[in-house]
């Protein structure tokens, strides 16, 4: 179930689609459609004075890309959320999204629920790993450009969390699964952001995966090596 009031941005230039999404929408009592245009330029234009909890946007619309826009805004407005709902799949340009802090990648072929589902993550502010998402991830792991950074050695509390994460618990989930407090989770997480020369969630996943810290298709107590 969605929680509170949420204000969510629509940005597509396929004005029966965008209109039928806005009808779906704000079918949920807590959702409100506060933005819906059809190109980034007026997105752009609309959020001066329109703040929004989350962005749902295509990546392919006229005089401004999605792909910039997402730039931009991220970077004009880091707090908001960003849904792509595309059905250009590219994993490469999957990926880059990912990088810049997206929150859900959804494919226009997917079923209405999932964007429900994208939108409860991104409230939470999780990720929503559908299979896109993670195919990106493993693209990058096999052919994504790899930095120089050495292993870094992470506590076994660290690894654990890190499997935790990819499982999409909750930081209070996982303080409930570690027998610590949710600051104590936000700390640890930030910690290893640092330690680790990431910024995001998803860099925290990423370096997992490429070292084999997290295993992908089961859940076992053996976390330094598992493979995918």
């Amino acid at each position: 179930m969605l929680a509170s009031l949420t204000s969510i941005a629509i940005a597509d230039d396929h004005t029966l689609f965008r209109k039928a999404l806005k009808g779906f929408l704000i079918q949920n009592k807590n959702l409100q459609v506060a933005i819906e245009v059809a190109t980034a330029i007026d997105l752009l234009e609309q959020l001066k004075n329109n703040p929004v909890d989350i962005l749902v946007t295509d990546i392919s619309m006229p005089e401004l890309n999605g792909y910039e826009a997402v730039k931009i805004i991220k970077s004009l407005y880091p707090k908001i959320k960003v849904i792509i709902l595309s059905m250009y799949t590219d994993l490469e340009v999957v990926n880059d999204l990912i990088d810049m802090g997206i929150h859900a990648y959804i494919s226009k072929a997917d079923e209405p629920e999932h964007l429900l589902q994208a939108i409860n993550s991104a409230i939470e502010n999780r990720v929503y790993k559908n299979k896109i998402f993670t195919d990106a991830l493993y693209w990058d792991r096999q052919y994504g450009a790899k930095d120089c950074k050495p292993n870094i050695a992470l506590e076994e509390r660290e690894k654990r969390i890190l499997q935790l994460l990819w499982e999409e618990k909750s930081n209070k989930e996982i303080a409930d699964e570690v027998f610590l407090g949710v600051r104590s989770i936000e700390k640890i997480r930030q910690g290893m952001k640092e330690k680790l020369g990431v910024k995001s969630t998803i860099g925290l996943l990423k370096y997992g995966l490429d070292k084999k810290i997290i295993c992908i298709n089961k859940v076992t107590n053996d976390y330094q090596n598992c493979e995918a």
